[in-house]
């Protein structure tokens, strides 16, 4: 079972989702749970929890290295290159907003992760446009 997942009464049923999802619904599912740790983390700063703060950065950065893990380098060209680097920034960024405790940091991250989910979401969409075609052709 997921890590990220143990201890909540509805594991199953979300370890279910991610065992189902298309790739595509598990890249938006993790960008989502990117977007809800660092405002997760973001509050944590704020309220001075800085326990909580640091838990869920990390949590952000794990779904980054993820990211830039699962890329396809070798197919990928110059796009894969350029969003390995887009992550490898976010990423440090990430530990620098960690380390210093710094809000403004963690905005400027959370920008990009949502711009980069809108995006993935369109493309998402084309996806199941494209297999939809497909399968009544």
């Amino acid at each position: 079972m997921n890590p990220l997942l143990a201890g909540n009464p509805y594991a199953p049923y979300q370890q279910a989702q991610v065992d189902t999802a298309s790739p595509e619904r598990l890249l938006l599912m993790l960008y989502g749970g990117a977007i809800r740790f660092l405002n997760a983390g973001r509050k944590g700063i704020v309220d001075r929890k800085f326990d909580v703060a640091h838990e869920n950065i990390v949590k952000a950065q794990d779904i980054i290295l993820e990211f830039m893990a699962t890329l396809n380098m070798k197919d990928g060209g110059e796009v894969a290159q350029n969003l390995f680097d887009l992550y490898e920034y976010l990423n440090g960024r990430l530990a620098q907003a960690n380390v210093e405790k710094n809000v403004a940091i963690v905005d400027e991250v959370l920008g990009f992760v949502r711009d980069l989910n809108e995006a993935w979401m369109v493309a998402a969409k084309n996806v199941a446009a494209e297999r939809k075609l497909s399968a009544s052709a």
